[in-house]
């Protein structure tokens, strides 16, 4: 990938910078954001931001790209996780509760979901959410993902089975659409 940051209307989206590391802890630390997330803890251990942020630029080899949301300080984060055998990506993303409800996330995601069809060359980019997260579905509704299929009980999250509902966009779909 030859981008490094994006700009959007509102947002940069730039690669996480140690310095970032207590934002991460502060917002990522909230237990309303690990209830939705797969691999974010609660508590959200002492050390962990550094230790994930150190560990970014093996990813991105990888073709995992996280990207930090950024409105003149860190709101959340973005990634792209990149299969290029499949020519497809999935989008996954976290917003801090205090920047909720500004649009965001929808923001952020149109700006991958241009990357990877424009810039690299995917055909397909979906994503996934715990049901009981409606505002995420909203997200990926309003970036033209369609709905399809939901695998029950998918994950065990704090003792409790979860279903993921995932939603996602073709190449046709997204150009067809512009």
């Amino acid at each position: 990938m030859k981008t490094s940051s994006l700009r959007t209307q509102r947002l940069l989206l730039r690669p996480f910078d140690p310095a970032d590391a207590p934002r991460v802890q502060q917002l990522a630390g909230d237990r309303e954001i690990a209830l939705n997330t797969i691999h974010v803890p609660h508590p959200y251990p002492t050390g962990r931001a550094q230790m994930w942020i150190d560990a970014q630029v093996d990813r991105r080899e990888q073709g995992q790209w996280d990207f930090a949301i950024d409105d003149g300080e860190l709101a959340g984060c973005i990634g792209l996780r990149v299969q290029e055998e499949f020519d497809r990506a999935e989008i996954g993303y976290w917003i801090g509760k205090p920047y909720w409800g500004r649009g965001y996330a929808t923001e952020a995601a149109a700006a991958l979901i241009r990357l990877g069809f424009e810039e690299l060359n995917l055909n397909r980019i979906y994503a996934g959410y715990f049901s009981r997260n409606a505002a995420s579905a909203r997200v990926m509704i309003k970036n033209g993902m369609q709905y399809e299929g939901t695998l029950r009980q998918h994950v065990k999250k704090w003792g409790e089975f979860v279903d993921i509902v995932y939603y996602g966009i073709l190449r046709s779909d997204w150009s067809g659409s512009r």
